[in-house]
């Protein structure tokens, strides 16, 4: 395993070598991440453990569904955007346009302002985020050689998830320092600001139509989406590899919001009586755990897949998963809370990971991007429902068992799922 993981570093490092837009477009990823973390770990200080604004289970939801339900409704967008216009010139914008965004929040937090506008800002900055995110995965095959796609997209795609958790230290960091409230949150969320700023500048360095996409052609809005929906659905359908990765993807996110709900109700318990940290530190914590499993993750996956296959290899993450849920999530205190961010980090990386690998394998470029967009249309969706479905259920210290038991069964129906999806193909 060790020779494994060795040897996805040295190919990665390699081809970082050998391709300087691969080197180019990793910037681009890390920069966005690190923007991205800084600015949610900011936004969370400011909503969720900031004195000055008082939420409830059922005010978390409302600010995921203003965050993420907007997004899943511009994804064919970003789908079909990426599949016919410049991609170069797509990530360079939506970079310039996310800095305007994460700056006026600054300066709605930094003058005490009201809290819709904020959270209209957020969602917006959030929903380009993902676009970036989704167009820098469609454009990887054009920078690098398929024989490397396996290892460089899990070094690089969890490395970026270890860059912003770095982001989201330096937030948490940043309200310790100032104090928490309106202020420190609105300064931590300026410095995010740089993530835009050094993204689009990196972008801007690719050569037009460097990163496909291959044969593009530009279409009227509404015709665009309506071909992007109809192609990305036809791709998923003509591949089980790729529907049964995207069904991993999905039950993992619907768990991961049951679980996220929990843990910041369970750390903002003013009785918790754990030694470990609680509130926006104990949050962070939990973050840092998470982050941690998703680099174990990138070294575990290129040498779990030429082994298992990409199936297996989504079928060995479910069942981990499920494991994890039963074992530790249902405990409900915070030290098996952190461990289980841990090893659901693991496991979720791995089914995301193996998921990506199958979409730039077995879809060709023409459809690529749309399948992308598909994925983070589900990833948002899924994770939105389970939090506001689980909003009118958990008690208010985020002490409910069945919850965590329910997210465990979901991690089952998936499992049956995906085994059914292979006996299909084969």
């Amino acid at each position: 395993m060790r020779d494994s993981q060795k040897q996805a570093w040295r190919s990665t490092a390699t081809a970082l070598r050998h391709s300087p837009g691969l080197a180019r477009l990793t910037a681009v990823r890390f920069a966005g991440q690190f923007g991205d973390g800084l600015f949610q770990a900011a936004l969370g200080g400011a909503i969720l453990f900031n004195p000055e604004r008082h939420t409830n289970p059922v005010d978390i939801a409302v600010g995921f569904a203003v965050l993420l339900l907007p997004y899943s409704v511009i994804g064919p967008f970003a789908g079909a955007l990426l599949d016919r216009w410049d991609r170069r010139l797509v990530l360079v914008w939506a970079n310039a346009v996310r800095g305007v965004l994460v700056a006026s929040a600054a300066a709605v937090l930094l003058v005490g302002g009201p809290q819709l506008p904020l959270m209209l800002l957020a969602l917006a900055a959030v929903g380009v985020s993902r676009f970036v995110l989704a167009g820098v995965s469609a454009s990887l095959p054009h920078v690098t050689r398929q024989s490397w796609l396996v290892p460089v997209n899990s070094v690089l795609a969890t490395a970026g998830s270890v860059v912003a958790a770095v982001g989201a230290a330096v937030a948490v960091a940043t309200i310790g320092v100032v104090g928490a409230g309106d202020t420190a949150s609105g300064i931590a969320v300026a410095v995010g600001v740089t993530g835009s700023i050094v993204g689009a500048a990196a972008a801007a360095g690719f050569p037009r139509n460097a990163l496909g996409p291959d044969g593009a052609r530009l279409r009227s809005p509404a015709s665009a989406v309506l071909a992007g929906l109809r192609t990305g659905a036809g791709a998923v359908a003509e591949n089980p590899g790729v529907a049964a990765a995207l069904l991993g993807i999905g039950a993992h996110r619907i768990v991961f919001g049951l679980n996220t709900l929990i843990t910041l109700l369970v750390l903002r318990n003013a009785d918790n009586p754990s030694d470990l940290p609680g509130g926006l530190a104990g949050f962070g914590a939990a973050v840092a755990c998470t982050a941690a499993g998703m680099l174990l993750a990138a070294a575990l996956t290129p040498f779990l897949l030429p082994r298992l296959g990409r199936p297996r290899a989504v079928t060995a993450g479910l069942l981990a998963a499920a494991v994890v849920q039963f074992a530790f999530v249902t405990s409900l205190t915070t030290g098996s809370l952190l461990i289980a961010a841990f090893l659901l980090g693991v496991a979720g990386q791995t089914i995301k990971l193996t998921g990506d690998a199958a979409m730039q394998i077995e879809i060709d470029d023409a459809r690529r991007g749309q399948v992308f967009a598909l994925q983070d249309t589900v990833f948002n969706l899924a994770f939105l429902a389970a939090i506001a479905a689980s909003a009118f259920l958990i008690a208010p210290d985020g002490r409910s068992p069945g919850l965590a038991l329910a997210g465990g069964l979901i991690y089952v129906l998936a499992l049956a799922g995906v085994l059914a999806l292979g006996r299909s193909r084969t």
